[in-house]
């Protein structure tokens, strides 16, 4: 069963897209946590970090590449962004389709709230 975000790659559903190739597809997140929340998805369906093989990594590597472009594209390279990759349900993954979160446009607080 294809992914949300496969059916986004496919231009099946709906997303604003911010950059596409024949690796990677970025687009706007529809709950953002911030002023700037992209998803950087590769095209490959890949449901975990958990999942990445050796011939993976010229496709994973393409996220960081197009994070750094999307950056300078919304304006924010300069001013600074985070990059987060999610995995399995105790690290927050909602949807099993490998991504990469890029946030930015204002001041983002601790990575994690300190618990006692």
């Amino acid at each position: 069963m294809p992914t949300i975000f496969s059916k986004i790659i496919a231009r099946q559903a709906p997303a604003e897209i911010v950059y596409q190739d024949e690796w990677v597809t970025a687009f706007k997140d529809i709950h953002p946590a911030a002023p700037v929340h992209i998803l950087i998805v590769p095209n490959k369906e890949i449901p975990t970090v958990n999942d990445v093989t050796p011939e993976d990594e010229p496709m994973l590597g393409r996220l960081f590449t197009v994070a750094r472009k999307v950056a300078e594209q919304m304006g924010i390279a300069s001013s600074g962004y985070r990059l987060i990759v999610n995995c399995n349900h105790d690290g927050g993954q909602e949807i099993y389709h490998l991504h990469m979160h890029l946030l930015g446009g204002r001041r983002l607080g601790p990575m994690l709230a300190k618990r006692d």
